[in-house]
């Protein structure tokens, strides 16, 4: 994003001010003005002119970090850091070189965070996970996504789609307005759009009656299309700071209530806790229409921006503003709140843990779920921000500069099925690491196999209405098979408790289940290799072993058939069974035909048939 007023991202502005000196008089001004593009351009000019030192470097780094320019951002903070730094400028320079894809280099930068801060929650979570990256990757997949051509060449973000088919969003296209010094585009105006039947949008047009000559949007509008809630500038409501040197008014970002009366929208309020001392901003309304969500760096707030709550008593009034917490919100930039018809709640964070700049997250306020990281293709390495979703119409908005400016892209839902599949010991109930979980297909294909992590647990993306088989084997364990059946989505939580291998062994066999072969066939199946591995365990364990393989067949075909059958049957098992790593003189194999069945009958039932149709595991030594 290109860190539009919105972003609240100005509060880092004034960190290192005691630097200043007669050189940097014109690029500080600027920069307290939030002028960063300008700013860096008079930083620049010290350099070339050797006027430079380390307080020019980090005001160039931060420059750029402002309008997320994060190859240059990056350049300046390693200049910068050439003497030691604080804290969050590590933080800094380790979020533009993750936005980078240089993931080493900014896992170095968060080591030296960490080490000056700690007790931060960001360092906390970076120690416990430092390589969180593949996890993310290889997460179920929650939506695919299309660019949408309504966007500009200008910025356009904070889309949200109304119950009557009207895109709201923010946009910088109005080229006849004046120039905003942040990031060089004109103020931001709030604009409409109408979403047709078949997915196309109308040609955008001004919201009449909403734009002022400052910044305005992005907004939220109640479920009966009556009213909107939108972020603008506190000049609005007269609420500024004038700096007499410098012959500036600065303003905040607040929050401003408009009605529709005859389908025109107007009776335009400032809400009651916007403040010439801190800002609030992009709001969301609940389904209800009774609490709105925004962000904010107001008093009590955990980082740079908060997600914040208030109750609507009534018209135009409110309760008292409350903090979600530290379930929501970090040490960094928590932003774009929205809340969906079914109680989830969106929001960005520059400081959970992502993929680079502002991520996407989720938490199910009414589940209580821990907060997730939406994923690819929502995510990217840039700053992707302001995701909201019509439950309804079933599409997702959300915006991202990944093409170089800030854009408004189509979130579509992907119907998936997320398997978290935890091992455990049957007879203790305790967690176990390094199992092999294997997924196969409705034709017992096997797709992939993940090695269980320390808190025991594998899990799988797999898709809808179809259904699945996992099996689970880890050595000393009775190997398990486990049906998954067909899901209309979600998570779905699977515990494989295995037996002990010792459990399936007698004085005088190995008891396996039945060892499949197809019919009129010798060689071995998947279904039969899956049973024989547990064979293979307990020899493994018990080195003296020796094993008498004994192969049977029902009474159906000749007798000369079914022991040339049989005795094929036998030998190829043994030869699995050597084939895994086991001595040759420690297993045999004979065919035993129909002569031994264990039912005797002369018109057997399938059933009768299937028992007879076995093979054995005889224990000669131990």
């Amino acid at each position: 994003m290109k860190k539009t007023y919105i972003t609240l991202s100005f509060v880092f502005a004034g960190l290192t001010l005691s630097a200043q000196n007669k050189h940097t008089q014109t690029a500080d001004k600027l920069y307290n003005r939030y002028e960063y593009i300008d700013a860096a351009e008079e930083y620049l000019k010290l350099v070339s002119n050797n006027k430079a030192d380390n307080y020019v470097y980090r005001q160039l780094a931060d420059s750029y970090y402002n309008v997320f320019n994060t190859v240059e951002a990056a350049k300046w903070y390693a200049k910068a850091t050439e003497e030691k730094q604080d804290a969050e400028l590590y933080y800094r320079y380790a979020q533009m070189l993750k936005a980078n894809a240089q993931y080493e280099a900014s896992n170095q930068q968060m080591e030296k965070f960490a080490a000056l801060a700690p007790s931060d929650q960001r360092a906390i979570a970076f120690k416990k996970e430092p390589n969180y990256i593949p996890r993310l990757t290889d997460q179920q997949k929650m939506f695919d996504f299309k660019t949408l051509d309504i966007n500009s060449d200008k910025s356009d973000f904070g889309a949200v789609l109304t119950n009557d088919n009207t895109l709201y969003f923010a946009s910088a296209r109005n080229t006849s307005r004046k120039s905003y010094g942040w990031n060089d585009e004109p103020y931001l105006d709030l604009y409409k759009t109408t979403r047709n039947a078949d997915g196309t949008f109308s040609k955008p047009t001004e919201a009449e009656g909403m734009n002022s000559k400052w910044h305005d949007g992005p907004a939220a509008v109640s479920a009966d299309g009556n009213t909107m809630y939108f972020s603008s500038e506190t000049f609005r409501d007269k609420i500024f700071d004038k700096d007499k040197e410098k012959k500036v008014k600065f303003g905040n970002v607040g929050l401003f209530r408009a009605t529709k009366t005859d389908g025109k929208w107007g009776n335009i309020q400032a809400l009651p806790f916007n403040n010439k001392d801190y800002n609030v901003g992009n709001p969301s309304l609940s389904k209800d229409g009774k609490t709105l969500y925004f962000s904010s760096n107001m008093p009590g707030t955990l980082g740079g921006s908060d997600i914040w709550k208030v109750e609507i008593t009534g018209d135009n009034t409110y309760g008292t503003p409350q903090n979600l917490g530290n379930t929501i919100n970090t040490e960094g930039r928590e932003n774009f709140p929205f809340l969906s018809d079914d109680n989830k709640l969106y929001f960005s964070s520059d400081s959970r843990q992502g993929f680079g700049g502002l991520d996407v997250f989720v938490v199910d306020l009414e589940k209580g779920t821990e907060v997730k990281n939406v994923g690819k293709p929502v995510n990217s390495e840039k700053d992707d921000f302001a995701f909201t979703f019509h439950k309804d119409q079933n599409i997702g908005f959300f915006s991202s500069n990944r093409g170089g400016q800030d854009d408004i892209y189509a979130a579509i839902p992907v119907c998936g099925v997320q398997l978290n599949t935890t091992v455990k010991n049957a007879k203790t109930g305790e967690i176990l690491s390094g199992a092999a979980v294997a997924i196969l297909d409705d034709r017992n294909n096997v797709i992939e196999t993940k090695t269980t992590a320390m808190d025991g647990k594998a899990t799988y993306a797999t898709e809808c209405d179809k259904a699945y088989t996992l099996q689970v084997s880890k050595d000393g364990f009775v190997s398990k098979t486990i049906a998954v059946e067909k899901s209309k989505g979600g998570e779905v939580p699977i515990v494989a408790e295995l037996d002990p291998i010792d459990v399936i062994v007698t004085e005088t066999e190995v008891i396996l289940n039945d060892i499949f072969f197809e019919f009129n066939k010798s060689n071995i199946t998947k279904e039969g290799a899956f049973e024989l591995d547990k064979l293979v365990q307990v020899m493994k364990n018990n080195a003296n072993m020796v094993i008498m393989v004994k192969s049977h067949t029902d009474n159906r075909g000749s007798d000369s058939f079914n022991m040339n059958l049989s005795d094929r049957r036998a030998k190829a098992t043994v030869q699995y069974v050597i084939s895994k790593g086991i001595a040759k003189d420690r297993i045999e194999g004979k065919g035993y035909g129909e002569s031994e069945p264990k039912v005797q009958c002369d018109k057997c039932t399938t059933e009768e048939h299937a028992k007879n149709r076995r093979s054995e595991f005889m224990i000669v030594k131990k």
